[in-house]
């Protein structure tokens, strides 16, 4: 059987697939934007892949989510997940969290143990304690602001916190982040308007709508940037353009 990182290994080369495979990789949030993160970075050759999610399949999660099929409604996402990864690849260790973060667990993940952290979570809170202590250890950690309320991939960037716009998470971290003394944090957010002011479910106002062109793409440049940075051997490279 031919190697699934073959075409992987046109693009990269081998020393770069050799350090994606021994790379280790935590996400944390299994929705729209992280779920396709997984995917991506399953497909792209990284050998261990953390799953961080506390919730289970819903209907609602179908129009978006990766993993959420009416055959898996129920399930919880970190499990469904995992059975996906290893039905890519079986050797691609998979090590599960199901689990709310908060700032009482947080050494339950032991993020010193890994080479990069993806932040897909939609709570402020959790998302804070996340970067704070990512920041507090030095790790490299890239977060996704709002992916909500946007039909069209467009307008998706990955810059530093200090430098994005028009998107309200981004606003709210942006100013989180200066209070905490975090001086960098690269972020993927979306430079455009949302398509729908305001838009969110009818019964639940809170919650914003979303479409998978949208969050799909976001957690496309997350993976991006994580193989990118992972398989270059330069330290600190500069962003994905």
């Amino acid at each position: 059987m031919e190697d699934y990182t073959a075409r992987t290994r046109a693009l990269l080369g081998d020393e770069a697939i050799d350090r994606l495979q021994d790379s280790r990789v935590l996400v944390f949030g299994l929705g729209g934007v992280g779920g396709i993160a997984v995917e991506a970075l399953a497909r792209s050759g990284v050998g261990c892949l953390g799953l961080v999610d506390f919730d289970t399949i819903d209907p609602t999660n179908i129009n978006r989510q990766i993993i959420a099929l009416e055959t898996t409604i129920g399930q919880k996402k970190t499990d469904v997940m995992r059975e996906r990864i290893k039905a890519i690849h079986p050797r691609i260790e998979t090590i599960v969290f199901f689990e709310r973060l908060t700032p009482e667990n947080i050494d339950l993940f032991h993020l010193e143990d890994w080479d990069y952290i993806v932040d897909a979570i939609d709570d402020v809170c959790a998302k804070l304690v996340l970067i704070e202590e990512a920041d507090r250890l030095g790790l490299s950690l890239i977060s996704c602001m709002g992916a909500g309320n946007h039909l069209s991939p467009t307008g998706f960037k990955i810059a530093d916190i200090k430098d994005t716009h028009t998107c309200p998470l981004a606003r709210t971290i942006r100013q989180e982040a200066s209070k905490r003394g975090i001086k960098q944090l690269k972020t993927v957010f979306n430079a455009k308007p949302p398509d729908k002011k305001r838009a969110s479910l009818s019964d639940q106002p809170a919650v914003p709508a979303s479409i998978m062109m949208g969050v799909g793409a976001a957690g496309l440049l997350l993976a991006a940037e994580v193989i990118r940075e992972l398989s270059l051997s330069t330290k600190n490279p500069g962003p994905l353009t």
